[in-house]
């Protein structure tokens, strides 16, 4: 007989593999395939360990490690949504606490309710960690885009104002990791990696 305790946790662990089925539309950096949820996760928490010295304030390295790793789980049931997709974005809150509340329910109460809050922290941003947390997930995507000369930037018609956009939040984290992030997206409009702003976006 399997302790209660233990068989939500291994129910959980189960479950969450899952994530590794949910394609994002970023590339590895080799350019070979599209990566998934579960790896983009770990590589966040990997560079928030090897990045942490350059956020604004002090953190609490763990709880950020914590916060990347379980950011995306709800992709399970919600999928990925992508960053420049404004029609996904209309009811991707809704589907996303549905998921959270589903998938964070199998672990025992005290975890279900650590892991939920710490989900709902990276999401409202409003604490030092979760800013930074955040900084992490709108920089390895824009790292891999430049690395694949722009491959899913220009897959998806984006432009450089659309990058700046929704990646400005990374200044809230790190000012100097937005100022890395703010040279890249620079560097990839000279290169051509990256198409320059639309003349509609710059009307009113």
């Amino acid at each position: 007989m399997i302790p209660t305790r233990l068989r939500q946790q291994i129910d959980f662990i189960i479950e969450i593999d899952k994530l590794k089925s949910v394609m994002r539309r970023t590339y590895l950096a080799d350019g070979s395939r599209r990566e998934n949820s579960a790896e983009h996760s770990w590589q966040l928490a990997m560079m928030a360990v090897v990045l942490a010295e350059h956020a604004n304030v002090p953190i609490d390295l763990l709880r950020v490690i914590k916060m990347v790793l379980v950011h995306d789980i709800v992709e399970i049931d919600a999928g990925d949504t992508y960053i420049y997709d404004t029609q996904g974005a209309l009811d991707k809150a809704q589907r996303e606490q549905q998921a959270a509340d589903r998938i964070f329910a199998l672990l025992p109460a005290e975890q279900a309710r650590e892991l939920h809050s710490l989900w709902e922290e990276f999401e409202a941003r409003e604490t030092p960690d979760a800013r930074f947390a955040a900084a992490m997930d709108r920089l390895m995507p824009l790292l891999h885009n430049y690395v694949t000369a722009g491959r899913s930037w220009q897959e998806h018609g984006i432009t450089s104002n659309q990058v700046l956009t929704n990646n400005a939040r990374i200044d809230e984290g790190s000012e100097t990791l937005w100022e890395l992030a703010a040279s890249l997206i620079a560097d990839s409009v000279a290169k051509g990696y990256l198409a320059p702003a639309a003349d509609t976006e710059d009307k009113p």
